[in-house]
């Protein structure tokens, strides 16, 4: 499998990323033959080698007359509709990233899409910067691309709307669901216009994969820094695709010794219902040979905001360890099986083509037990003995229908004399993401 991955270590833009595919072998012809077709008159795009700090990049800039009106939406796309020279595939890249812009403008000036006009994005070299990193990434290849946590920086920026804080209202409002990452430099490290790129591009978000490298490309930005170099790197190669997906996820620690069990298992219980991936408890001795125990929540980046204030509100700890750790997870999918009380949710998981395992669901195999009076041991091996009838081979797909609950059953009488001679172990130890179950 073919990766690209970008080293945003002092923040993406518009020019450092259409530099960083130049600079890691992207065909410069067959990218100026695509942005010549935009029709936009006198436009040049300058590539030249500069030193950023101690290191070699690759610099551009969008040279074209000057300009007074600013565009909307509409015409953004008018004139990418009407480029001859991308391929359709080039073409709804970057209107996906035009639209991400126009989307989040809209939202903090609230407005709607069609009356949004764009003020810096808007510009030639916006438009330049965003279909040429659309082209580029598509003549690249890859089949995946993964990024860094994203800085934003710090301080205040001018922009057409007045004096800003950065991020800027637009950025963070792209941002949203993006890791970020805090860099103490008093700018503007994300653009709008990078900000976006990731937000369409990027599959996820993490350290650099697993891969082997073939090109690295430096894409310089404009500013200056005392002590770190201005530039975005891009990482191209290759890596095994195994089926194991891999990000970063937040751990939260807490100890406590001053708390009842029952005031542990609800803080777990809500940490699960506010969205933490999993929740667990261990038993620890503090000091002074105090027992105690220790509450570990995980969660995504963008949790851990609201889960430290329930581990506050709810344990009355002073203080939460928190670490970012790497985690990979087998690739998964929902599936449902028919059994004598109708149909039964679980999850698929598989780390390559072949034959993938199968976990029933609990709670719809203990919503079948208690409506049926069932115990919940003898759903759950029918559940495991239907998917063992008609087991699914390969990468399967997943069934919209699966996270209902369990329907009607077809036939209300259960036959007892199936031969289950089977020994399952269902300790199950789970992470609760958005995804289903990780094993």
């Amino acid at each position: 499998m073919r990766l690209a991955y970008l080293d945003c270590q002092t923040g993406i833009s518009g020019d450092m990323t259409l530099a960083a595919l130049l600079d890691a072998g992207v065909d410069r012809d067959a990218l100026v033959s695509a942005l010549d077709s935009l029709g936009l008159p006198d436009v040049e795009l300058r590539v030249s080698t500069v030193m950023k700090g101690a290191f070699r990049a690759t610099s551009i800039r969008v040279l074209h007359p000057e300009q007074h009106a600013h565009r909307h939406y509409s015409d953004i796309v008018a004139i990418v509709r009407a480029a001859a020279g991308l391929s359709e595939q080039q073409r709804d890249l970057a209107l996906k990233i035009f639209r991400v812009i126009g989307e989040a403008e809209a939202k903090v000036h609230g407005s709607t899409l069609e009356q949004i006009h764009f003020h810096e994005v808007g510009a030639i070299d916006s438009i330049i910067d965003i279909v040429g990193a659309a082209v580029g990434f598509d003549l690249l290849g890859v089949d995946e691309v993964v990024c860094s946590r994203i800085p934003t920086g710090r301080g205040f920026v001018r922009i057409d709307h007045g004096l800003c804080p950065v991020p800027t209202p637009g950025t963070a409002e792209i941002l949203k669901g993006v890791p970020l990452r805090d860099v103490p430099i008093q700018a503007e490290l994300t653009t709008p216009t990078g900000a976006a790129i990731v937000k369409v591009l990027a599959k996820r978000f993490g350290a650099l994969p697993a891969m082997t490298i073939e090109q690295i490309g430096y894409g310089a930005g404009t500013k200056e820094f005392p002590d770190r170099a201005n530039v975005l790197r891009l990482f191209v190669g290759t890596a095994e695709a195994v089926g194991l997906e891999r990000d970063e996820v937040m751990l939260l620690e807490v100890n406590l010794d001053d708390v009842s069990g029952e005031i542990v298992g609800y803080t777990k219980q809500r940490a699960l219902e506010e969205g933490a991936l999993d929740a667990y408890s261990v038993p620890i001795q503090m000091k002074k040979e105090r027992p105690g125990t220790m509450l570990c929540v995980l969660c995504d980046l963008d949790a851990v905001t609201r889960l430290e204030e329930l581990l506050y509100r709810e344990t009355g700890t002073l203080g939460i360890r928190r670490r970012v750790v790497e985690r990979t997870k087998q690739s998964r999918a929902p599936h449902t099986v028919t059994t004598p009380w109708g149909s039964i949710g679980g999850k698929l998981s598989w780390r390559a083509a072949g034959l993938a395992s199968f976990s029933p669901e609990y709670d719809h195999c203990a919503a079948v037990a208690r409506r049926y009076g069932v115990p919940l041991a003898e759903v759950m091996r029918a559940v495991e003995e239907a998917y063992r009838r008609a087991p699914v081979q390969g990468m399967p797909v997943a069934d919209p229908g699966t996270d209902a609950e369990p329907v009607e059953p077809v036939s209300s009488a259960h036959d007892h004399s199936h031969d289950h001679g089977h020994s399952h172990d269902h300790g199950h130890s789970h992470d609760h993401g958005p995804g289903g179950h990780s094993h």
